[in-house]
């Protein structure tokens, strides 16, 4: 019948249509780089190689069937591609199945989500339209009637296209698969979708990997630890704020690139700005989060482990035994409570929580929310602050307070009346608006830090701030160039994009920059050595950042690091100091320099690959179960309270 009308079969069709607007998508709205031609000819195939696997399934059904699977295929397939799409352009990230299963938090995310829902993406789905309307008028004249052996031989095709485009894949990035940290060079390669099935039998087989774990691997990784990571030595910081009060604040998508910088002549953070000056401020500071973003940079803080590659640790791994800051210090004393203004059970708080020993937690039921006082994701940063500060004067000594703000986050919505500086100008409204928002939340701080005197909580308390995770992610680029007077925004500069304010204030200390590179890792150790808490016990993979013996390098969970000397990132090697690239093309250098240039950073990227993997291990095996941690401290303070 197909050859009597002539007629292209349907299934071909709708190949060619979505593998073309998939390119499209690929191309022109993922901020996908490529490097080279191999790059560019394996991302342009692989949406047809994946399309025409899905649709020539189709050839297996009786005629009328074929004409349905080939609509409905088409129909999710499309809405796959945009809700990654959507994803994509608040985090510049793809989905996994993790973040699927944190659905319940879109019921939070409001606005939020509406911002990234743009009119002109109904055209994602006119290919779909196109071919729903071609099987309803044409019916079975474009559906196909092949013997057995064509459909086998069609099918073997479908295969040998998809192994073809692996082993472009292999030979562009060996080892592809084992080297996962990057969803990116996933999705380049091998496509969208089949990175989704990658990305399921990855998930199945981390759940098997509790099952099967029995401790012995906690010997390798406690080993690693003991000899690269953990620093024993004291410095004369050691102890300074000992029972002191903890306060610390997560300051929502806070970049360094704000501080002591300015919009329209103005200081963005006045506040901020002077408060480095009389603190111990890191200016090479970095997140290190991922999928879990907040929630990832609590898990940074309070375990000193890294954040998984998909999902947030807070869902999936929320039941684990862990060596959290909290229990450390409540074994010395210490009450532990976190204000946040938002749902207990966002981002599985009111879970995990708990099985980090915190006390208290103070959610968005704690505290007189309206339509006056709040905006975007809730409560405004001013009142959260004033309507906190009668919880803490009413709190045992010493105590761990973890605020969370809230205002400036995306889409950065903020009320004129508390609009205290102009709009930047560009072609990015998100950007536009965030230096309004960041701004707020330094008044903010800075009324806070004023109710903290009036109370009489400053002087017994070190106060620490931290930026959680980028605010502005690389979809605006073009936008970040222009503010920062740059042509473009290239690797290096992304990675350097990733410096978050850390400020730790100890009143009465006089203030200090410190240079050396530092990460969300290290907070924990830190923390401890400023309170004058042993911590030899613990296992985790950060440095006490006042310590003479760092480790000389900060992981970043897609595989990148950030040394002394080098940033690697997206198979580059940068010298840290210029920019410039080490680990250049090979066009035109001789073989000593290549290989010269090559080793510029594996031996770092080596060490990378495998922090990561170990603590990958350690969650995904429930490792620390396995493990008796006994803080010399515990059974100093138990004889304490048993003289008192």
């Amino acid at each position: 019948m197909f050859y009597q009308n002539r007629k292209i079969p349907l299934y071909v069709i709708a190949s060619l249509l979505f593998g073309l607007k998939t390119y499209i998508v690929y191309r022109f709205i993922f901020n996908i780089e490529l490097d080279n031609a191999m790059q560019e000819i394996i991302l342009f195939i692989n949406p047809f190689v994946s399309a025409f696997l899905v649709f020539a399934l189709s050839i297996w059904f009786k005629e009328k069937r074929q004409l349905k699977f080939t609509r409905y295929a088409m129909l999710i397939g499309s809405l796959i591609l945009y809700f990654n799409l959507v994803f994509y352009r608040n985090f510049t990230d793809f989905l996994t199945i993790p973040v699927l299963f944190q659905g319940s938090n879109a019921a939070d995310l409001g606005s939020s989500v509406m911002a990234l829902i743009h009119i002109p993406d109904i055209l994602l789905f006119l290919d779909v339209a196109i071919v729903w309307y071609l099987s309803k008028k044409y019916g079975t004249a474009l559906s196909v009637s092949y013997h057995k052996r064509n459909k086998v031989l069609a099918f073997s095709l479908s295969i040998a296209f998809l192994m073809g485009n692996y082993i472009l894949a292999e030979i562009e990035r060996p080892q592809l698969l084992q080297r996962t940290f990057d969803r990116e060079y996933l999705v380049k390669n091998i496509g969208i979708f089949n990175y989704h099935i990658y990305d399921i039998v990855q998930q199945s087989k981390s759940k098997a990997q509790r099952v099967f774990a029995d401790g012995n691997e906690l010997a390798e990784i406690e080993d690693y630890i003991n000899n690269n990571t953990t620093d024993n030595s004291k410095s004369d910081m050691f102890g300074i704020a000992k029972d002191k009060n903890v306060i610390f604040i997560s300051l929502e998508s806070m970049q360094s690139f704000v501080i002591n910088n300015t919009l329209h002549g103005e200081e963005i953070t006045p506040f901020l700005n002077d408060l480095v000056e009389d603190s111990y401020y890191f200016e090479n500071f970095y997140h290190q989060t991922e999928q879990g973003k907040t929630s990832d940079s609590e898990f940074l803080v309070e375990t000193g482990l890294y954040p998984l590659p998909s999902g947030a640790v807070f869902f999936t791994h929320g039941q684990n035994e862990y060596n959290s800051t909290t229990e450390i210090l409540k074994n010395n004393g210490y009450t532990s409570n976190v204000f946040h203004a938002n749902n207990k059970s966002f981002w599985n708080r009111d879970v995990m929580y708990d099985n980090l020993g915190i006390d208290k937690f103070y959610d968005v039921e704690s505290y007189d929310v309206n339509d006056e006082n709040s905006v975007g994701w809730g409560l405004k940063d001013k009142p959260f602050f004033d309507q906190s500060i009668k919880y803490l004067e009413d709190l045992p000594e010493p105590y761990y307070s973890r605020f969370i703000t809230l205002t400036n986050h995306y889409p950065f919505d903020l009320d004129p009346e508390d609009a205290t500086i102009d709009k930047f100008d560009s072609n990015s409204k998100t950007l536009n608006q965030y230096f309004q928002t960041v701004r707020y939340t330094d008044e903010a701080i800075k009324e806070f830090f004023s109710d903290l005197k009036a109370s009489g909580e400053y002087e017994d308390s070190i106060i620490v701030l931290m930026g959680d995770h980028y605010g502005i992610s690389d979809f605006h680029d073009k936008a970040m160039a222009q503010y920062l007077d740059k042509e473009e925004i290239t690797p290096y500069d992304h990675i350097q994009l990733q410096r978050v304010p850390f400020i730790i204030h100890i009143p009465g200390q006089d203030g200090k920059v410190m240079s050396e590179v530092a990460g969300q890792i290290d907070v924990k150790p830190t923390l401890t050595h400023l309170l004058g808490i042993d911590d030899s016990d613990d296992l985790s993979f950060g440095t006490d950042l006042f310590g003479e013996n760092r480790k000389g390098y900060i992981a970043l969970r897609d595989g990148s690091f950030i040394s002394n000397d080098y940033i690697y990132t997206k198979d580059q090697c940068f010298n840290r100091s210029t920019g410039e690239l080490i680990a250049a093309e090979t066009e035109g250098i001789t073989d000593d320099e290549h290989t010269k240039q090559e080793n510029a950073c594996q031996p770092i990227e080596e060490k990378v690959a495998k922090e990561l993997s170990y603590s990958d291990q350690i969650i995904y095996g429930d490792l620390f179960r396995f493990h008796d941690f006994k803080n010399e401290n515990e059974e100093t303070n138990e004889s304490k309270n048993e003289s008192e």
